[in-house]
């Protein structure tokens, strides 16, 4: 825009044009996803789009018009079913991805009730999975189903009523029922269902449904309600929209009186008297997500109080009193650019995959790991494919399938390299392994630099302010050639650096220095052996008490740690026999860093839990997990980090998750706060009885 065009208040020609095609591609993807149950687009790809919409029009807002995507909700009614108009519009919700944008939500709403002069005082909110299902209004008169409607475009949707009777969770009839009342909910399909349904089409003959989504809304919309019968979908009741006859004070007293009348109403809806507890209870749904039976993309967050609905009303397509938190995108859709190989710390040669960067899981990803030779080859990915890239919660993103439908003409496959791409040696590649491997391991730049990052890491030594950069600046400088260097470190040599002033060369020193207190567990992972994650560091470390007597001990005394098998075994014993690596580690003893448990870190024999393994898992009201982890050390149990047969007790807290639930399935026995208490007096709850 130019500044004549600015000051006088017209809109840019390049706003009013990108505006225009936004509008025509939303509308094309809207027709697909809500008439057709067809998208050609990931849910992730439709709202990044829609969001620069909403922004243009923001920015322009004498361009917005009403029949622009962001001014109504969903898609015309289709013309196969007859047309349902809702007394009460069926709205979109606004998004929220970001604490920062929830506790937004939260100002805004106080501060539009108090323009308002109403005052808000303490609010109180409601959270609810958010179904990735299809919207569907279900109206009862005088107790009896007599519609069923989906949403449409939130004013007019289509009848699907005799679908909606073949679904065994809706109930046809209802007792001590006012004279109107229309309950609003999802549709959608179990996860294991969907599996099965899916096998069926293939079976058959027929293509696959892309998502358990799609697969219901399909089903709703069959002109034949014996198809939508031979289908097992499901409804979760959220709300209510019209009524006569009965009022509710607040949406938990709707809920309530949804799950006394039969209707199939989520039973991890929850009520919470600050954001706080929204946000915590937030990500409480997002640690379960991979463990439920039906898909959801968020938590829908509403006002409990239905008189500061009416207070709050609506912001356009959108009501005020309430949001979607938005979890982060866990797939997207990009090219491969190139694949390059790198080195990593103990020599394997990783394959990675370039990308056009793309928004998943909350961050902007350019480089996804393509884990091994053979891998690569099963999935057979190129340079040029379009790829599916995968990113969940800190796992590095991952490249899971190519798009070969997609491939430019002239694709090659991989080959990797037979040098090493750090060093120049030549790669070997072991018979029984998925990587080629440089043998250079004390001379490769390549694993120096990923050792020391790994070794510096947050987990591992966690040295604040010592990051990959720096490393790289420190290696190439000649301060540092391997992470025995890092402790010899003098204040003097980094003030001389370019931008390394006194403070922060001050401040890096004393991250060095309180290095040297980290415990024994994380000194041996931090080592970066072989094999050694942080889990089997601690084991390792529980198992043998130091690093020298875990030197001594040979692959198959090794063995016998909990969940150390005979090839991680093995490639410790060689790991530490190897006199570069040992010379490095009595250098490391050398500069003060714990290679060995202290007393009070120590197993003592004879304990009351001697023999025992615990889970802990979830928040415990008073102790934080190391310290519940080191009192059921000193009572000599053993502490893993994952529920098996082996295990003997969960101690669960609040927001325990998937662990808890596994140990039940399991039949572990679990325990809260109190029974903890109660483990370390050696007050040991009875075996549990055999099946």
């Amino acid at each position: 825009m130019s500044e004549e065009e600015a000051a006088a208040g017209e809109p840019s020609p390049d706003d009013a044009s990108r505006i225009a095609e936004l509008r025509e591609v939303l509308n094309h993807h809207i027709v697909l996803y809500y008439e057709k149950d067809d998208p050609e687009i990931s849910d992730e790809e439709y709202d990044r789009l829609f969001a620069e919409l909403q922004e243009l029009e923001g920015r322009n807002p004498e361009l917005i018009t009403g029949d622009s995507p962001t001014q109504r909700v969903g898609a015309p009614a289709s013309t196969s079913f007859a047309p349902v108009r809702h007394a009460v519009p069926m709205l979109s919700l606004a998004n929220a991805r970001t604490e920062e944008e929830l506790t937004a939500w939260e100002n805004r709403i106080r501060n539009h009730l108090l323009r308002r002069d109403v005052d808000p005082g303490e609010i109180t909110f409601v959270t609810e999975p958010k179904i990735d299902g299809l919207a569907i209004s279900l109206t009862y008169e005088n107790g009896r189903l007599t519609k069923g409607a989906t949403r449409g475009d939130g004013q007019v949707g289509e009848d699907v009523t005799l679908n909606i009777e073949t679904i065994r969770t809706v109930p046809k009839q209802i007792d001590d029922a006012p004279p109107l009342i229309e309950v609003r909910g999802e549709v959608y399909l179990p996860i294991a269902d969907f599996a099965e349904l899916n096998q069926k089409r293939v079976d058959a003959g027929l293509p696959a449904f892309a998502n358990p989504r799609n697969s219901a809304a399909g089903s709703i919309r069959q002109n034949d309600p014996k198809a939508a019968a031979e289908r097992p979908l499901a409804v979760w009741s959220y709300g209510i929209g019209a009524m006569d006859g009965i009022r509710f004070a607040s949406h938990s007293e709707e809920i309530e009186w949804l799950r006394d009348h039969g209707f199939h109403v989520n039973p991890d809806i929850a009520v919470h008297d600050s954001i706080g507890e929204v946000l915590d209870r937030c990500h409480w749904w997002l640690d379960r997500r991979e463990d439920l039976d039906f898909e959801i993309d968020g938590v829908v967050v509403k006002i409990d109080d239905i008189g500061l609905w009416n207070e709050l009303g609506n912001a356009g397509r959108e009501p005020r009193w309430a949001i979607a938190w938005k979890f982060p995108p866990t797939t997207a859709t990009t090219k491969l650019l190139e694949i390059e190989w790198n080195v990593g710390r103990t020599g394997h040669l990783v394959p990675w995959a370039k990308l056009d960067p793309v928004r998943v899981g909350g961050v902007t990803v350019s480089n996804a790991t393509l884990h091994n030779e053979e891998d690569l080859e099963r999935k057979d990915v190129r340079a040029g494919d379009e790829v599916v890239v995968l990113r969940a919660g800190d796992v590095i993103p991952q490249v899971i399938s190519a798009l070969p439908q997609k491939r430019p003409k002239g694709a090659r496959k991989p080959v990797p390299p037979k040098e090493c791409p750090a060093c120049g040696t030549e790669v070997i590649k072991p018979e029984d392994s998925v990587f080629s491997i440089c043998p250079n391991r004390s001379g490769c730049p390549g694993q120096i630099f990923q050792h020391i990052k790994h070794f510096v890491s947050r987990g591992a030594m966690d040295i604040e302010g010592l990051g990959e950069k720096q490393v790289a600046r420190f290696l190439e400088e000649g301060l540092i050639s391997d992470v025995a260097d890092i402790y010899a470190l003098r204040q003097e040599q980094l003030e001389a650096l370019d931008r390394m002033g006194e403070t922060s060369s001050g401040n890096l020193i004393a991250e060095i220095e309180k290095s040297r207190e980290i415990p024994f567990p994380r000194v041996l992972y931090a080592l970066g052996l072989i094999g050694v994650g942080s889990v089997t560091a601690e084991a390792l470390a529980d198992e043998f008490g130091s690093i020298d007597a875990l030197h001594e001990a040979d692959p198959e005394r090794i063995e016998q740690t909990e969940g150390v098998g005979p090839v991680i075994a093995r490639q410790i014993a060689e790991s530490l026999a190897d006199e570069g690596t040992w010379a490095l580690v009595e250098r490391l003893k050398a500069a003060g860093l714990k290679m060995e448990l202290a007393e009070d870190e120590r197993r003592p024999e004879g304990g009351p839990l001697e023999g025992k393994t615990v889970v802990l898992t979830g928040t415990l009201p008073d102790l934080t997990r190391d310290e519940a982890g080191a009192m059921v050390k000193r009572a000599g149990g053993k502490v893993t980090g994952s529920v098996s047969k082996k295990t003997d007790f969960v101690v669960a807290g609040e927001s325990a998750g998937s662990k808890l639930e596994k140990a039940e399935k399991l039949g572990v026995t679990v325990l809260d706060r109190e029974g903890l208490d109660q483990l370390i007096a050696g007050n040991l709850p009875p075996e549990p009885e055999g099946d």
